[in-house]
């Protein structure tokens, strides 16, 4: 029987667990131009004992920027501060991807500079407010790219992935869950096209298949991941329909299927017999973060590997909170609780970090 605790190949990498780090925004590149600091590098070398760590959420371009303090991959001086975070996980032995997060509509003017404002597949704004240094802000209605904006924006994803692997990092999960741009394309809500990037599933799935695409040709498929989030409704994402949410997901795998990618991350939704109906479509690595609301992902979900549910799970909240998870979930404990105040909106953005236990 095959457990969390098992090492997987991924990638071409050896890893020594099945226990993945979830990505999750930290706000905290205070570093010039956007750049990585020594605090990251510390926060991720703490957790290098996870099988692979996803970092937060990395613009792949300036205007991909949609909260405070989000570090980007789209400088050479950002590539260079991500050096000494990479350095240090791998010092620990650690495995590291870049999660690249262009937010699309999901910010505001305010963190942008020269006049730039938020962009989507439609003219169609979200509901809700986004955190500023001035406050919560009002959603603008962001700025429709054209076709040849939308070629640029795959572009800067493939840009950014290069950069990525020249900083050290290990790959790249391109991120198309939590209602930012990839997966507003794929939402009928965000996205009104009725042109070749919109409409039916077939169209709705195009960019984010595009994309994927992209990175891998640009930096190979063993190094490019995915996260999908169906059915989610984080940032105002509305799948409702269960035969066009079926049909636009299983669509996107099919077409990803044969790039051979790293792996497909999953962030359930309330819908299990469609992450199994994936599962079962996906022929490579299957990463998981199970639904567990109220609570966040722990022990009792380490089941779905020795069930084949998943070939690796992703800890969000649980890893702030314990830097050194993997041995508190191979000894069933103790746990320090995730300090829930410190979290807002739906994607267990934190800010506490806690001190390991002594070994």
């Amino acid at each position: 029987m095959t457990t969390a605790f098992d090492p997987i190949e991924l990638g071409g990498k050896h890893l020594a667990n099945r226990v993945a780090m979830a990505p999750m925004t930290r706000s905290r590149a205070y570093g010039p131009g956007a750049g990585a600091t020594e605090l990251m590098a510390a926060y991720y070398a703490q957790r290098a004992s996870a099988g692979l760590i996803i970092t937060e959420g990395v613009q792949p371009s300036v205007v991909g920027q949609g909260y405070p303090d989000t570090p980007g991959l789209h400088s050479a001086e950002q590539v260079a501060a991500w050096r000494q975070v990479t350095d240090a996980v791998h010092r620990e032995g650690g495995v590291i991807f870049a999660q690249l997060m262009h937010t699309g509509r999901i910010g505001h003017p305010s963190l942008l500079p020269d006049g730039l404002i938020p962009v989507g597949p439609s003219a169609v704004a979200a509901q809700g407010q986004v955190y500023t240094h001035q406050g919560p802000q009002d959603f603008v209605t962001p700025k429709e790219l054209a076709h040849d904006e939308i070629v640029r924006t795959i572009a800067d994803f493939a840009d950014a992935a290069r950069n990525a692997i020249a900083a050290g990092f290990d790959g790249v999960e391109l991120h198309g869950a939590n209602g930012y741009l990839i997966h507003q394309f794929l939402a009928p809500n965000a996205n009104q096209r009725t042109d070749g990037w919109g409409g039916d599933a077939a169209g709705r799935v195009r960019f984010a298949v595009e994309v994927t695409r992209a990175v891998a040709e640009a930096i190979g498929a063993h190094r490019t991941g995915i996260r999908i989030s169906p059915g989610t409704p984080f940032n105002d994402i509305a799948e409702t329909d269960p035969s066009d949410l079926e049909a636009t997901y299983t669509a996107l795998v099919a077409a990803l299927a044969p790039l051979d990618l790293a792996y497909l991350h999953v962030l359930e939704g309330l819908d299990r017999s469609l992450t199994g109906r994936l599962r079962k479509d996906w022929p490579g690595t299957f990463v998981l973060n199970p639904f567990t609301h109220p609570e966040p992902t722990g022990h009792d979900s380490l089941g779905l590997i020795e069930n084949g549910a998943a070939d690796m799970l992703a800890f969000g909240a649980l890893f702030l909170a314990n830097p050194d998870l993997p041995r508190r979930l191979a000894s069933g404990g103790p746990y320090n609780e995730p300090d829930r105040t410190t979290f807002y909106g739906g994607d267990e953005r934190g800010y506490t970090d806690y001190p390991a236990l002594p070994a």
